[in-house]
Order: structure tokens, then sequence, then C-alpha cells
């Protein structure tokens, strides 16, 4: 009877020791991509702006290394109320046209007015089926109180999504999340920032994509870049993107 204790015992703790190796985020270094990559997630991607300079989607779509590849890229389109990055048009059709499933995100200036920020935005960037949702970036505060960041914060959410018809994605880092905008905006979409992280970015609410490193490499692309990997499967992620 002490024997079929002990095979019971020791049969449930090696049944919680393999469950726990499958939940578990191993991060494998990947010498074509520069970096290691958090393993329990299957959807990649980056996120790419004036400073890649010229990108060659085709060498980025082609780029298959152990299973990993770019599937989705975050692209800057607008900052402030006057700036649009010149290199947006250009890799906003490329993307599409590998492939790649593309979202357009807005750098946010906290001092300027945020519904002005969205309208500018919204001139810029038209979306189609199969898109992500538009992304605030959010990361500075530019001397403005923490109310005043959220309410024009608030106006551009508010702003976009009425012309878009679909809740808007919030893209800040771990820290600035927790000093500025905690409680404010918990029903959007997180698209958070967290390096040096072995299994996920570390902040107390759900998340939809996770900045895992700044220094990653990709074909087509010259020098470092972003990578980021989304938090579901593939039936998550296509129920995400604009119908």
């Amino acid at each position: 009877m002490y024997l079929l204790v002990l095979l019971f015992v020791g049969a449930a703790l090696l049944f919680a020791y393999l469950y726990w190796l499958d939940k578990e985020t191993t991060m494998i270094r990947y010498r074509e991509f520069g970096i290691a990559i958090p393993s329990n997630y299957k959807i990649h991607g980056i996120d790419v702006s004036r400073y890649q300079q010229r990108i060659d989607w085709e060498a980025v779509k082609g780029m298959n290394i152990g299973g990993i590849r770019i599937e989705f890229a975050f692209i800057k389109a607008t900052e402030g109320t006057g700036r649009k990055d010149f290199l947006f048009d250009r890799n906003w059709h490329h993307a599409r046209k590998q492939g790649i499933t593309r979202g357009a995100y807005h750098f946010f200036t906290p001092s300027r007015d945020g519904a002005a920020q969205a309208r500018h935005f919204i001139r810029h960037v038209q979306l189609e089926p199969g898109d992500l949702p538009p992304v605030l970036d959010v990361e500075q505060s530019n001397g403005v109180t923490r109310a005043q960041l959220q309410e024009r914060v608030r106006e551009w959410l508010q702003e976009v999504e009425a012309a878009y018809h679909v809740k808007p994605i919030l893209y800040t880092n771990v820290h600035f999340y927790e000093r500025y905008l905690e409680g404010a905006f918990e029903d959007y979409p997180l698209w958070v920032a967290h390096y040096l992280q072995p299994n996920a970015p570390r902040i107390g609410r759900d998340w939809h994509f996770w900045q895992h490193s700044e220094s990653g490499q990709v074909n087509g692309i010259k020098g470092k870049v972003d990578f980021n990997a989304f938090s579901g499967d593939s039936t998550d992620f296509v129920r995400l993107l604009l119908k």
C-alpha cells in the first residue's frame, strides 16, 4: 500500500513538472535573428519606422528560422499634429503586398491636443480588412500631469475608435503604464514593452503584444529592429484583425 502511495505521488509530481515545462516560456537564441526569442509564443513580429530606412519586405517575408517567421509589422505613420513618417506609405504598401499583417501607429505628443493628433492620424492612414487595429504609442509625459496626459490620450482613443469602428491598441512600457496610465485604460488592448524578461512582461493586467527586444536582426532591414510576440494563437490573432 505504501509503495502504491509513493508511485501515485511520484506520478502526480511528474505530471505537474511536465505541465510546468509546457507552460514555462524558454528563451531560445537564434543566431540569424541576433536575439533570444520566447519559444512559447507562436506568432512573432516587428515594428518599424524611418529609422530602419528602406526595407526589403520580400526578404523580411522570406526569413524562416526554425519555424520563426515575421508574421506582423507595426509601422509608424504619424507623430504629434503635423509629422508623418516619410517611409510610411512605402512600408504600408509593401508589407501588405508580401502578406505580412500590418498595423499603423501614432507617436503621441502629450503637450498637444489629443483629438487634433487623432485627426492627423486619420487623414494619413486608411485601414483595410485584415489590418491590425490602430495603435497609440505613449511613452513620454513632456511635463504634463498624469490627469492631463490621460485626458489627451482618451481624446485620441475615442476619436480614432469612432473613425475606424474598432478599439485602438495602446502601446507603452511597463514603467510608464504603471506611473501614468494604470487604471484608466484597462478595456483597451495593450502592447507593452519590457526587455530582458525570460517569460512575459511583468505587468498586472492582460496584454496582447509584448515587445521583448529592441536589438533584433531581420533579413532586408539595416540595423537593429524591435521584436514582438503575440499572446494568443492564430484564432485569437485573426479575431483581433479588422473585418
